[in-house]
């Protein structure tokens, strides 16, 4: 058995298939935890670390996408470090996204999206969703079996987003190419230096810019028209930031959802048949998947001024990792953590898509994504199961997972069928 103490979790790949029992570790030595490397407190507790993500003055976004690697660009002086955040953030890793926003801009940026993100939006989305499962499914239902991930998670989340976006379908395969690593990847350390966003926002610039030249009845002219609170036109490079982050985060956390989703049946065939049965289960099932198996392991915040997490004092420049992997199975929040209950009442209160101010604008996208996947292959084949000759019988199953220390990706996810 590893000793646990001594890890250290943003190199250590042996946490990478399975981090729940380095998580449990922690969480037995207390909710807020300090880590052993880079200086860092460790949140597993679901009280503990909603009342960080709850007070963003005192905790800045700024280092969410990859905590303490780099360091950051300056040392911390006094009680307030609000002015040197944004004094270095364009110089911090993905210190610019919307997701690592603070304050008044946050605010203005979200604010944006909201007239693009609507419930209307969502349910047109969702008719282009239900015929693109169909029509992916025909594609590959006789093949008795494929890879998840690449023949059907990605090129569906890839599509579902370019709709809701307005974008052609031929343009994103060259728009994917920009996307680049997910943040957090171990070994990657250099790379994360820069934003890959900032290529795959030039894909978008063309769009939104001729579409402020000549409008049409399209989404992208939604976005490109978009206004500020106060009737302002937002500069052409703020709107296509939006875009490009939107095309991007719309995909990673909805292909790992639908990859756990069904990893989750072919692993269970009784409460797969049970599903089966009973449609009416799926958004329950989808919710508690997101709780026992979500695609975030970690993200970050940096103290802005002398506070406390838990019971711990934190300094101003402190970096504070908030694990929602761990504080989805707090025993202090959910009964019996560690099983996989179809009725828990309180499922909905999961973090795995954020919490507070930052929590995630797609997430009514995702559910649809996962909740339309089940119920289309459910309807059209038979008997999900693992692929035992490429990851192994159930006694000895393996996963190749992503060497990344913020999320948990499945590389490949291998499943047979019979059609129905």
């Amino acid at each position: 058995m590893k000793n646990f103490a001594e890890i250290d979790y943003f190199t250590d790949l042996d946490l990478i298939a399975s981090p729940h029992e380095y998580f449990n570790y922690l969480r037995s030595i207390g909710p807020v935890t300090p880590l052993p490397t880079h200086g860092v407190i460790a949140v597993t507790g679901w009280a503990e670390g909603t009342a960080v993500l709850s007070d963003a003055k005192t905790f800045s976004s700024v280092n969410t996408a990859t905590g303490p690697i780099p360091p950051l660009p300056f040392a911390p002086e006094g009680d307030d470090i609000t002015a040197q955040i944004e004094a270095h953030r364009s110089t911090m890793p993905y210190g610019a996204m919307l997701v690592a926003q603070d304050g008044d801009e946050h605010k203005k940026a979200r604010r944006l999206l909201t007239g693009l993100l609507t419930p209307k939006r969502f349910r047109e989305n969702e008719e282009y969703l239900t015929n693109l499962a169909d029509r992916m499914i025909d594609g590959f239902i006789d093949k008795g079996g494929i890879d998840v991930i690449s023949e059907y998670a990605h090129p569906y989340a890839t599509l579902a987003i370019a709709d809701l976006l307005g974008m052609p379908e031929e343009a994103c395969a060259a728009a994917l190419e920009g996307c680049g690593n997910l943040p957090g990847h171990i070994g990657k350390v250099e790379a994360e230096k820069t934003n890959p966003l900032e290529t795959l926002a030039m894909h978008f610039y063309g769009y939104i810019s001729e579409r402020r030249e000549a409008p049409r009845d399209d989404v992208m002219t939604i976005l490109a028209q978009a206004k500020n609170a106060d009737g302002s036109l937002p500069d052409i490079g703020e709107i296509v930031a939006l875009a490009a982050v939107l095309f991007g985060a719309g995909q990673d956390t909805t292909v790992r959802l639908i990859a756990a989703t069904l990893k989750t049946l072919g692993e269970n065939p009784e409460l797969q048949e049970k599903i089966k049965a009973d449609t009416s289960l799926i958004p329950a099932f989808v919710e508690e998947v997101l709780r026992m198996d979500g695609p975030t392991k970690s993200f970050f915040r940096l103290a802005t001024c002398p506070a406390k997490v838990g019971d711990m004092d934190v300094a101003p420049g402190t970096a504070i990792m908030v694990s929602p992997t761990a504080m989805n199975r707090d025993p202090r929040k959910f009964e019996n953590p560690n099983e996989f209950q179809l009725d828990r009442s309180n499922v909905r209160d999961h973090l795995s898509f954020g919490y507070g101010a930052h929590g995630c604008l797609g997430a009514p996208l995702a559910r649809a994504e996962a909740r339309l996947t089940i119920e289309k292959l459910l309807a059209r084949v038979n008997n999900i199961r693992i692929n035992e000759s490429i990851h192994g019988p159930a006694e000895a199953r393996h996963y190749d997972y992503e060497p990344n220390y913020t999320q948990r990706a499945l590389r490949s996810l291998n499943i047979t069928f019979e059609k129905a």
